[in-house]
């Protein structure tokens, strides 16, 4: 599991510069409650490809917040995207994704607590 949390973690840090590039110079045309969604779901994306990617470097402990990381930061990113950019309206997606964050938050905490 190491390498899955190392990966997605590389995977969503990616994701997050080239959103991050895009939201600088690719939405002249954007509302700014748009732009300001877009650099908050592009932050939130790298703050969690970094969780991930520190999972992985602390290997097998880190249990299933990894995996609620994940689906989370697709789910709320996704949908942010999904909303803003294309005009998708993914109802509840959101916030169902951030509770799942705050899950794995959560998660990770117990686990730590658990040694």
């Amino acid at each position: 599991m190491e390498r899955l949390w190392l990966g997605l973690g590389a995977l969503f840090g990616l994701g997050a510069v080239a959103m991050s590039a895009f939201v600088a110079h690719g939405t002249g045309a954007l509302p700014a409650a748009s732009v300001q969604a877009l650099r908050d779901a592009v932050q939130m994306q790298g703050w969690h490809a970094l969780v991930l990617v520190a999972l992985g470097l602390w290997g097998r402990r880190a249990g299933l917040a990894g995996a609620a990381f994940a689906i989370g930061t697709l789910m709320f990113c996704g949908a942010v995207y999904a909303q803003r950019l294309a005009g998708i309206h993914l109802p509840q997606l959101a916030p169902v994704g951030g509770f799942v964050l705050m899950g794995g938050w959560l998660l990770l905490a117990l686990r730590a607590l658990r040694r």
